[in-house]
């Protein structure tokens, strides 16, 4: 089973963003089959043997992940050998490191931690639908339960489109919600984006807003594959809009529609720093109080004297807990 994270036109999104190239290098062998797919970029050192490269997983989740088992007892025999595999690729075509970002509902971390270091970032956030008849009652808080309550009596409405055609306003509105938090730049989105995603992944978009004297206040752009929603983007407007409660609001829509679809989780993210204290966090904890996921990242050299070298090229230490360790210095 593959996720959207998983889906070629999805990783190209971010091809000028992170100033690469989407690539795949897809591993197969009579015990089974690996897919990986990442973004390469150049290194911009010179180096004698170069142009280098690193890869990294976009924004979003990824990582290798194993497609096809054909005997259940042989998947750490067929990571390893898509490790060596790749090894030879890497060698093969200049690439020193790699960052991975891996998927908190698919697991590949714990499938891969033989051929990356992985470590774990942080927890996120979902809401479970599986087994649940009522999830809203058994996952929501009492108190977000009252809020939605409350701003659906006062007279706030949802709508949800799928495979939207046109998201100008939405893109509005998340601009300035971006802006107004102090966003970093990598997340003011631009047209491009947006035109990409509904060119190409339209069919998994559904947009939720929220709508109150027939004005948008507010909207989520979710992204539906399989058992899972996973949420993209969101934002509200500008104004004394809190009692309206509407994020309140389009996730209970979205719960909603997901529930009659046979989704299984949403996937709501984590917080903006790691700890179990941040308040986006536990603002989200809010609607899934049942659910969490662990998230982790990977790296690895794959070139261990080229790594070096560039270390020395940028007066960067190995030692440096960022990575890879050149790119920061």
């Amino acid at each position: 089973m593959r996720d959207l994270f998983f889906v070629k036109d999805y990783v190209k999104l971010y091809e000028e963003i992170e100033g690469g190239n989407c690539e795949v290098f897809e591993f197969n062998h009579p015990v089974g089959t690996v897919y990986h797919q990442f973004i390469k970029r150049e290194i911009p050192v010179p180096l004698e043997g170069g142009p280098y490269f690193d890869l990294l997983t976009p924004y979003g989740y990824g990582g290798p992940v194993v497609t096809e088992l054909k005997d259940t007892t042989k998947k750490d025999e067929l990571i390893n050998l898509f490790c060596q595999a790749f090894q030879d690729y890497c060698m093969d075509h200049n690439i020193v490191s790699e960052f991975v970002r891996f998927h908190p509902l698919v697991n590949n971390a714990q499938d891969f931690d033989s051929c990356y270091n992985v470590l774990f970032r942080r927890h996120t956030t979902g809401i479970t639908l599986k087994g649940f008849e009522d999830p809203i009652q058994e996952e929501f808080s009492s108190s977000t339960r009252k809020r939605i309550r409350k701003a659906l009596r006062d007279g706030v409405t949802y709508r949800i489109t799928e495979n939207p055609s046109n998201l100008d306003e939405f893109q509005d509105i998340y601009l300035t919600t971006m802006k107004r938090v102090g966003a970093e730049d990598f997340y003011l989105f631009d047209d491009a984006y947006f035109s990409k995603m509904i060119e190409n992944l339209g069919e998994q978009m559904v947009l939720v807003e929220a709508i109150y004297d027939s004005q948008v206040i507010g909207a989520e752009l979710h992204f539906h594959t399989g058992p899972y929603v996973h949420t993209h983007l969101s934002g509200t407007i500008d104004g004394d809009i809190n009692h309206l409660s509407p994020v309140y609001v389009m996730t209970y829509a979205i719960v909603l529609w997901a529930q009659e679809r046979g989704v299984e989780y949403i996937h709501s993210g984590g917080g903006v720093n790691p700890g179990p204290d941040d308040s986006l966090y536990l603002f989200k904890k809010r609607f899934g109080k049942n659910t969490e996921f662990d998230y982790y990242v990977g790296n690895k050299i794959w070139n261990e004297e080229i790594y070096e070298k560039l270390n020395e090229a940028t007066n960067a230490t190995s030692e440096s807990e960022l990575f890879p360790a050149y790119r920061w210095s």
